[in-house]
């Protein structure tokens, strides 16, 4: 098991730590803790406590937006196994494969919103936009993302972290969708990050990401294309939001072809980590700038 987080880095558990977890003796059953000495009276005392009720109050809202155009099979296949989702969102950029009538037909209650072709990242960011609930979940339309690994992304956020994004390249991820040519590209767009950013991701150019509603405006997202995903990232460390990374498995697209062109995506993806880095230090010289004077009439009043 491992994630990671911008307080400690990445974070595994080894094997032998894995043993010993599952070695821990289990909680006794309720049967067994009624024969414990003072258990009626401890169990009287609980039965007068008012308890809130989970569905209230701790249960998280989540919003699946599905950014699409020409993936009414895929969607088939995806849109079922979303049944235990508060809102569902698609996206769609003009479709010619009848890929609305798939989404009244398979979920009515979702959220269907026509927009001109721009790309994945204005698809997303309309989405968003759209989205109300707790937790905003992104998923491609493709059939490559699991939604049964969705629990555990909205887990960690439940646990305080404002973004949780999937990884091939760390223990217990994989993928079968990616080319030579895709993962050596992610790798040394990984490497560089890390170097940029000071972070310790495994993989950067995958879609499948979970964050905070609330936590959007500080992202302050403007991509229009697959670098959306990269720029999500790398603007979630630039606003110090708590950033965990954990393992995810990428399946086969079920059908048609993708819309990623590698050089033309991979040279989105390289100005969007360059950019962002030029703008922080500028932010910084900008800051010191403004704070020197400052500091200068604090000292000259000192000296007075």
């Amino acid at each position: 098991m491992c994630w990671w987080s911008p307080a400690g880095g990445t974070q595994t558990m080894t094997l032998m730590e894995e043993e010993h977890w599952h070695a821990l003796p289990e909680s006794p059953s309720p049967a067994a803790m009624l024969d414990m000495p003072g258990a009626a009276s401890y169990a009287a005392r609980l039965a007068k406590i008012q308890y809130p009720l989970p569905s209230t109050v701790w249960r998280t809202s989540i919003s699946v937006v599905i950014p699409a155009r020409n993936e009414a099979e895929n969607l088939r296949w995806l849109l079922p196994q979303l049944a235990t989702v508060d809102e569902v969102i698609v996206v769609d950029g003009e479709s010619a494969d009848g890929t609305e009538d798939v989404v009244r037909a398979l979920c009515p209650r979702a959220t269907f919103i026509r927009q001109r072709p721009q790309g994945k990242g204005a698809a997303l960011r309309a989405g968003f936009a759209a989205a109300t609930c707790d937790v905003i979940v992104m998923l491609d339309a493709d059939g490559s993302m699991d939604p049964l690994e969705i629990d555990t992304f909205v887990a960690l956020i439940s646990r305080g972290f404002d973004l949780v994004k999937g990884s091939r390249h760390s223990c217990g991820g994989g993928s079968e969708d990616l080319t030579f040519i895709r993962r050596l590209g992610n790798r040394l767009f990984v490497r560089l990050a890390n170097a940029l950013y000071r972070t310790g991701w495994s993989d950067l150019c995958y879609g499948y990401i979970a964050l905070r509603r609330t936590a959007l405006d500080r992202l302050r997202l403007h991509s229009n294309g697959f670098e959306i995903e990269t720029e999500i990232c790398v603007h979630a460390v630039t606003a110090k939001l708590a950033v965990a990374e954990v393992p995810s498995y990428e399946l086969n697209r079920r059908s048609g072809v993708s819309s990623l062109h590698p050089l033309r995506d991979g040279w989105r993806v390289l100005k969007v980590l360059l950019r962002n880095r030029l703008r922080q230090r500028r932010e910084v010289a900008r800051w010191v700038i403004n704070t020197q004077p400052i500091e200068q009439a604090a000292l000259e009043a000192a000296d007075g």
